[in-house]
């Protein structure tokens, strides 16, 4: 907890961004401190877990990060063994102490790439002024797999490699599985320059970045952004035990134990010092190559050579060309950075009615009640003002009831999506997938047409993997048959009389 809130402070003073992980956070992280220093994690984590994912969550975020899978243990979920689940832990993923986590390998609300964005889109619709990003894991073919992700609209991609660590790895992932960030990286910044997409996104690469000349490589290779974690660890006082699945960590940084994390001796400023040097070192590789700025440096990999003095018998016929290929050269006059933002259509959206018409509920907290029509193509319905009572209320909302929505026809995906505490859609009619997906306190009904000529206990009126994620709230469905996906350690509740 120290370790991570200190990585935070030290992040949000040179104003980089840190990144929750997949366990949410505590809403009270991000209240200001009395020297003006926050806690808050800028990067708010999105993994198959959806643990502590809520709206008030995504709401207070510069970056949604999708994570796919993990450099360092690439098709393999993650474990959080019980011991570690302490009380606050347990608040904060809305679970129970002492009973373990595990986060299955798939998003169970993927399928597809069109599920991907799907998920891409529920998100900038709960948090519009926030980049959703897509972690992905350096690999064969992943260069193909950004280009779907950049397709889907995602703001920045992430290519991570199997150097980075993480306590929640097996060891099979950590010795066995995973490529180098420089494989997966070249990859992807080539294929999505060939498929003139690069400049629609913002590519970044992690995994054992520890110095400015590694900057400088992945800079070269095609990343306008880095990850680091092992580095500022050891800046803080991280001695490389190997302990940190086991909850005995020496020095108080990956422990839930209280007398272990009085050892704990990092300060935000043993952070930035590391920082303030890694910047000063890249700026003098810079300035050798010619190089003014990092979008001047991006994906010239022309200036990289191999080393042939440390080559030996077993890499001497490896061949790098393709690695080291320029991709200006091979689609040239396209973008090879981050040059322009994507379009997400959200100035088109039915929940643009909802929050013209709850004004005086988002200014004053007076109830609303509100009457619309929605067809399939109105996807994620309520997450949009569902992010507006989340950035004025926080956590708590508004009372139950407070906007009452009466809606008829069939939603799209994503119906009632990380809905807030405070607003009750009722919809009479069907939805499609996804209803109550992240349901953060608020309340759907879903009911057949009145007039309807069909038994509805013999029809499915809403889709798959409804109200996975969900954390509180309600979800009332009578009279009819659905597929329900609800994970029953966490606090929502369904009531579905005669559901099947």
């Amino acid at each position: 907890m120290e370790s991570h809130s200190t990585l935070a402070v030290a992040m949000n003073r040179l104003g980089g961004k840190s990144n929750t992980g997949e366990g949410g956070e505590d809403p009270e992280r991000s209240q200001r401190m009395a020297n003006g220093d926050t806690m808050r994690s800028a990067i708010k984590q999105i993994a198959s877990g959806r643990f502590g994912v809520t709206s008030n969550y995504l709401a207070d975020s510069d970056e949604l990060q999708i994570k796919m899978a993990q450099g360092a243990k690439p098709g393999e979920g993650g474990e959080l063994p019980g011991h570690k689940v302490s009380k606050s832990i347990a608040r904060t993923r809305h679970s129970t102490p002492g009973v373990g986590l595990i986060s299955p390998p798939p998003h169970h609300d993927i399928y597809s790439i069109e599920d991907l964005k799907q998920l891409i889109y529920d998100l900038k619709c709960s948090a519009p002024r926030s980049r959703v990003s897509v972690k992905l894991v350096s690999e064969v073919g992943v260069g193909i797999v950004a280009s779907g992700v950049a397709k889907a609209k995602a703001d920045h991609v992430l290519i991570s490699g199997h150097d980075g660590g993480t306590g929640a790895s097996r060891w099979t992932g950590i010795k066995y599985a995973g490529l180098p960030w420089e494989l997966g990286l070249a990859e992807t910044h080539q294929t999505l320059v060939l498929n003139d997409l690069r400049g629609r996104v913002v590519v970044q690469t992690d995994g054992q970045l520890r110095t400015g000349r590694d900057i400088a490589i992945a800079c070269l290779l095609g990343a306008e952004e880095w990850g680091f974690a092992t580095a500022p660890l050891i800046a803080m006082g991280c001695i490389m035990m190997r302990k940190c699945h086991l909850n005995t960590c020496p020095v108080g940084i990956a422990t839930q134990d209280p007398e272990l994390r009085k050892k704990f001796t990092g300060t935000p400023e043993h952070v930035i010092n590391f920082f303030y040097y890694l910047a000063n070192e890249l700026r003098a590789i810079m300035a050798r190559l010619g190089f003014r700025t990092i979008n001047e440096m991006v994906g010239h990999a022309e200036v990289l050579k191999v080393r042939d003095d440390l080559r030996n018998s077993k890499t001497q016929n490896i061949d790098l060309s393709l690695l080291l290929t320029p991709a200006h050269k091979l689609r040239p006059g396209v973008a090879t950075f981050n040059v322009r933002k994507q379009d997400h259509k959200l100035h088109v959206r039915l929940d643009n009615k909802l929050i013209s018409e709850a004004e005086l509920t988002l200014d004053k907290g007076l109830p609303s009640r509100i009457e619309c029509d929605i067809i399939n193509t109105d996807r994620a319905m309520g997450t949009s003002l569902s992010y507006h009572i989340s950035k004025r209320y926080g956590e708590a909302g508004l009372p139950l009831d407070t906007v009452h929505v009466n809606i008829k026809g069939s939603g799209g995906q994503s119906f009632g999506a990380f809905l807030a505490p405070g607003v009750t859609l009722e919809l009479e009619g069907d939805s499609n997938d996804y209803v109550g997906k992240g349901l953060s306190g608020g309340r759907l009904i879903v009911y057949p047409p009145r007039n309807a000529v069909f038994k509805a206990e013999e029809n499915i009126i809403i889709g798959n993997t409804c109200l996975y994620g969900a954390t509180s709230g309600s979800c009332l469905l009578p009279r009819c048959r659905c597929r329900a996906f609800c994970r029953p350690q966490l606090r929502s509740y369904r009531c579905c009389r005669g559901c099947r």
